[in-house]
């Protein structure tokens, strides 16, 4: 009978039942990634925030940096801390922390006297967005069955962008009320989905593969049952899970993620060792892409390309959210189908090009006194293509792709190393994007984005395989040398490294 079990599911896939989605299992997914609302909508206000807080509190431009980015930068503080907490206390309630550290930062945020009030606001909710960006997709990564896992997977990045895009509808209904009342609204208004996170978190189960690390077999084979289309499959799971957990002596009720660093900074052995560089390049790529630092500060740009409204600052950023969300619900329909790699590449070759015209535009602007419409058009349709070509590819492909190729016993401390180096990133980029834009100026910076994206797509060409259709059991596999065919190495494209 253990052996009918895997032909069983084998015949399901194959007849299409397995691609029927488990109710119970979309309900955690978006449970889970509602999370990521918050990071979104930070970015999405903060845009169009920052304009009333210089003029309200007369701050420099440094001083915008540092306040923009603080948050990128503290939030990497939250994801190293996340695979050990999410380890140590579950992934259920890493969720909750997360929510509720943003909590805190929202409401010091909105009641800010002062700069330094609004600073450490900041730093609290960037702590809280750590967290949320590597338990999210996590935890959706550790229910999903394989073949809905690349969907249910880049939800958070769907929430992701539907907070910009409600940020964006913040600021502009929020922009004609009086520049001290107005921002702490913007920012303020953050509470309300942390609070109702925090709530809708508790109707969710527990991870199934952190349960097994724990010992509690019984009760990750409940949860198995509940997110599986039958018992059968639940069972199949379950043995699977076990095994990989027994295979890497992760079943220890004492286990709280200790030896992990070990393993993965000191002594990695060569699979693991091209797991990280894939995670960490992604995570990387991800952000010096330019893209937080683009919608950050792109009424910034359209002020120097001509644009001072800032009703139509804000309406222009509204398009590009529009523009965001479109593109990452067509990725995420799509991801399972076409698989990680095609999208990806896709998406980093389209950034090049869309980066490469907007400098060629800004520069036109730069030196143009008279500020043709046309040429402000031709930005703003380079923008909404780079900001759409991102959400096709590198939005939600990182957040899957690293949620997915690290082992069952590394895997929450590994992801959350790979999306410290996103953050990190994340923050540099943010903090020195207007002082490196005065310097070689906005054109200048979107032709460094652009060639920054030809190596993306060179990099991921010959160092991701692809994953999709895989059980996260299975993807271990892909990197290791044992067991792959001509095909295999073909489509991987591996180098030794």
């Amino acid at each position: 009978m253990a052996a009918e079990v895997p032909q069983m599911v084998s015949n399901d896939m194959e007849s299409g039942k397995a691609a029927v989605l488990n109710k119970y299992t979309l309900f955690c997914a978006l449970l889970a990634s509602t999370n990521s609302i918050l990071l979104g909508y930070d970015i999405g206000v903060m845009s169009g925030a920052v304009l009333f807080i210089k003029e309200d509190l007369k701050i420099t431009s440094v001083q915008v940096e540092i306040l923009v980015g603080s948050l990128n930068v503290l939030s990497l503080v939250g994801s190293l801390a996340s695979g050990k907490t999410s380890d140590y206390i579950g992934r259920r309630y890493t969720i909750v922390l997360a929510a509720a550290t943003f909590l805190v930062g929202a409401l010091l945020m909105g009641f800010a006297p002062s700069f330094p009030w609004l600073l450490a606001g900041r730093i609290v909710a960037g702590i809280g967005v750590g967290y949320s960006l590597m338990i999210s997709p996590l935890y959706t990564a550790e229910i999903s069955p394989a073949m809905k896992r690349g969907f249910l997977t880049s939800l958070p990045e769907v929430f992701i962008v539907s907070g910009i895009l409600i940020g964006y509808i913040v600021n502009y209904s929020l922009s004609g009320l009086h520049q001290n009342i107005n921002w702490r609204l913007m920012l303020g208004l953050a509470a309300v989905p942390a609070v109702a996170i925090g709530i809708g978190v508790t109707a969710m189960p527990e991870s199934p593969r952190w349960l097994v690390m724990k010992g509690r077999t019984d009760e990750a084979k409940r949860v198995l049952i509940k997110v599986s289309d039958s018992v059968q499959e639940a069972e199949f799971r379950l043995r699977e899970i076990t095994k990989a957990a027994t295979s890497m002596d992760s079943i220890n009720g004492d286990w709280h993620g200790q030896g992990v660093w070990k393993e993965l900074l000191l002594n990695p052995s060569r699979p693991v060792r091209r797991i990280l560089i894939a995670a960490i390049g992604i995570n990387f790529f991800m952000q010096a892409s330019g893209n937080d630092a683009v919608i950050y500060y792109c009424p910034e740009v359209f002020k120097a390309a001509g644009i001072h409204h800032k009703r139509q600052l804000f309406g222009v950023n509204v398009i590009m959210g529009v523009a965001k969300a479109s593109f990452v619900l067509i990725s995420a329909l799509y991801l399972d189908r076409f698989g990680r790699r095609p999208l990806l590449l896709l998406g980093t070759m389209g950034m090049a090009v869309s980066l490469a015209v907007l400098g060629i535009g800004s520069k036109f602007l730069q030196h143009s006194e008279t500020k043709p419409m046309w040429a402000i058009i031709v930005c703003v349709v380079a923008v909404c293509a780079d900001v759409s070509f991102f959400s096709m590819g590198l939005g939600p492909i990182t957040w899957v792709y690293s949620s997915e190729i690290f082992p069952l016993r590394l895997r929450a401390q590994g992801t959350g190393l790979a999306i410290s180096v996103n953050r990190l990133v994340s923050g540099v980029m943010s903090m020195t994007f207007l002082t490196i834009s005065e310097k070689i100026t906005f054109g200048g910076i979107f032709f460094v984005l652009s060639g920054i994206m030809v190596l993306a797509t060179l990099f991921f060409y010959f160092f991701l395989p692809e994953t999709k259709h895989k059980t996260l059991e299975e993807v271990w596999a892909l990197f290791e040398d044992k067991g792959q065919s001509g095909g295999d190495q073909r489509e991987m494209q591996m180098r030794d490294i």
